[in-house]
């Protein structure tokens, strides 16, 4: 369980394919305080450490989640949003993140907003999956709230130290990023479907 606050950003220091899985190698602030199995939120989705070594550790990605996110287009050099699991005795700064990607979504547009930013971000609606106006968005693992919703798109806005933190100053538009809709919504939009089918 995570809360979408970015703790730091890591660099992807090697990609290693292996059949459907790719093993990412990357370069962290508290790699040092690492353990083998440990979940720690990549850019929105819970993997596993496998392995550290020195001031690097890996994790696995299978062939799912390379297909339902934003991991499969990872290369070396790029930078990830990370997050350790909640503890629970920690406040929840954010709001309920589960590491589980719904889908991806590619940014059309960024504007500056005299000193913060807004971006836009287009998806493939269904599935249940859906924003509202002042609701809650993981996007790429960053806690955010939905400043305006629309059938398949949103937009957010973001705050310069969100920016400086995170590899929101890396996306501009054509960029892909993983999204986690708000796990309440999700469930009131299945039994709503669930309703209407009856």
């Amino acid at each position: 369980m995570f809360s979408g606050i970015v703790e730091a950003t890591a660099t992807v220091v090697a990609v290693r394919r292996e059949g459907g899985n790719s093993h990412f190698t990357l370069r962290c602030p508290f790699t040092h305080e690492l353990k083998i199995d440990q979940s720690i939120s990549h850019n929105g989705v819970c993997l596993t450490v496998v392995e550290i070594e020195g001031d690097t550790y890996t994790v696995t990605a299978i062939r799912e989640t390379l297909i339902k996110s934003n991991l499969g287009l990872i290369k070396e050099g790029d930078m990830v949003n990370l997050e350790r699991s909640m503890r629970p005795d920690a406040l929840l700064d954010g709001h309920i993140v589960q590491g589980h990607v719904d889908q991806t979504a590619l940014c059309t547009a960024r504007e500056e907003a005299d000193g913060s930013w807004y971006y836009t971000f287009e998806y493939e609606p269904g599935a249940g999956n859906v924003t509202v106006e002042k609701g809650s968005i993981s996007v790429n693992g960053v806690s955010l709230t939905v400043v305006d919703s629309r059938k398949g798109s949103f937009r957010v806005a973001i705050i310069p130290y969100t920016f400086e933190h995170t590899n929101f100053r890396n996306i501009v538009p054509g960029t892909v990023v993983n999204l986690e809709f708000d796990i309440i919504g999700k469930y009131i939009a299945r039994l709503m479907e669930s309703y209407m089918k009856n």
